[in-house]
Order: structure tokens, then sequence, then C-alpha cells
């Protein structure tokens, strides 16, 4: 099965797999696991305004980790881009806006534990 991952689920697997779900887990072992670019993007903005914390330098942490996890990164298209105009507004966070657009652009499950995804016609996984 093909999966994107929420940015947190991915932070989560790598710092305190405790915080997974039991699907999360089960999918992050059995699948094909895609991590949006806009997730690197989020991940390299929260660690330099100190919202969250990973060794430095975070960059060739996260591809380290992407490569041992075996977890694909899922670049920005123009599609996915477009496909944001079509949204409601039901979540205001740019960055999760943009893995809503792929998910569905791409047909690929969501794994995520944020509930306002849910309000979205994507299908979560959690």
């Amino acid at each position: 099965m093909r999966v994107l991952l929420d940015t947190h689920v991915f932070l989560w697997a790598i710092t305190d797999e405790s915080r997974l779900s039991a699907a999360g887990r089960s999918v992050m072992s059995h699948g094909d696991c895609y991590f949006s670019a806009a997730s690197i993007w989020e991940v390299l903005v929260k660690a330099g305004t100190g919202k969250i914390r990973l060794p430095k330098p975070v960059g060739p942490f996260l591809t380290a980790e992407l490569a041992a996890s075996r977890v694909k990164i899922l670049p920005i298209t123009l599609n996915h881009v477009l496909r944001i105009e079509t949204l409601e507004l039901h979540h205001r966070d740019p960055f999760d806006r943009m893995l809503i657009a792929q998910s569905l652009e791409e047909r690929l499950p969501l794994v995520s534990a944020d509930p306002l995804i849910a309000r979205y016609p994507v299908e979560v996984i959690w």
C-alpha cells in the first residue's frame, strides 16, 4: 500500500515511536511510504524557530533518517499547488493543506493523527 506520511508521523517514527498508532506503525513497516518535500520544508522552518528540536544540522539528519526508513520523497508539482485552490478552509496550516492536496492528486491515503484532515475527502489512516 502506498501512503503519504504527515510530518508529525515521520517525526514520531524517528524520535518517539510510542506515539504512533498501531495502524501507523504497521503501514510504516509494510507500506510504500512517501514524505512530502513540503514536510521537509515545514521541519526546517519549525526547527529554525525552535518549535521542534532535532539534531543539527537538520537537513542531513532528515536525509539520513528518510534513507534508513526507506521513505521516498514526494516532490511538489504544479497540480498539487493548483489543487489547494479547490480545498475548503477546514485547515489553515499551509503545510497540511499541501499534504491534503498531494493526497488527493496522487490518490494516496494520508497517515495522520490530525483530526482536521478527516474533514477533507482523503483516506486517513490512524
